[in-house]
């Protein structure tokens, strides 16, 4: 690389410059992904906010105390903050360059959140079977748009994961892979804390 020395002063060619004048690409995407995220908190408050207001226009049809099963929704809650804590465990994993650590905490996670996927499938077709469907009620149709919508974002987040574990596997801990493993780790965390208003708000207060 040129260096030009001038008295007081340390300059190399573009290629220096460049890196000063421009933000790191890992930085940039990064903050794009804040930006989604952002949206997603607009997305997730206006169906909170749909569902609070059509809570009680169940038609005639059955109700949320009748219908919902704590149970399964206990053990469901159980899981999906289980795996949050498996995601932080993967994280302390990579920072300490421990890759088969790493791709193992985050195979546990996706194992837990299909767990949690398959409950609330079960969940549905049982609630469809009892002839509570998305269009029987204002109710159910803000339910099920809210809670489907939660557990596509889970669905996403698997197979975002899984296709992870293989780049880690094949391309070790770098700078890219610890992005990505950063980002869907704050992406994981942000769907437990949706899913604690969903049950809170959706199921606790809806069987009380």
């Amino acid at each position: 690389m040129a260096k030009i020395n001038v008295p007081g002063h340390d300059y190399t060619d573009g290629a220096h410059a460049e890196h000063h004048g421009h933000p790191d690409q890992e930085e940039m995407r990064t903050f794009a992904f804040w930006i989604y995220l952002m949206t997603d908190v607009i997305l997730f408050a206006t169906l909170f906010a749909t569902y609070v207001v059509l809570q009680n226009n169940t038609n005639g049809g059955p109700t949320a105390k009748e219908l919902f099963q704590m149970n399964g929704i206990y053990a469901s809650t159980f899981i999906l903050l289980t795996s949050s804590f498996t995601s932080g465990l993967a994280l302390l994993a990579m920072q300490k360059g421990r890759r088969l650590a790493l791709i193992g905490w985050l195979g546990i996670t996706v194992l837990l959140g299909t767990a949690f996927i398959t409950l609330e499938v079960n969940e549905f077709f049982h609630m469809v079977h009892e002839g509570a469907a998305i269009g029987t009620s204002a109710f159910l149709s803000s339910f099920y748009t809210l809670v489907g919508t939660h557990g596509l974002h889970v669905s996403f987040g698997l197979v975002w994961m899984v296709v992870l574990i293989f780049q880690l596997a094949k391309h070790g801990i770098t700078p890219v892979t610890k992005r990505k493993v950063n980002i869907v780790s704050l992406f994981w965390h942000f769907l437990d804390i949706v899913w604690i208003f969903v049950f809170t708000i959706v199921y606790l207060m809806g069987v009380k």
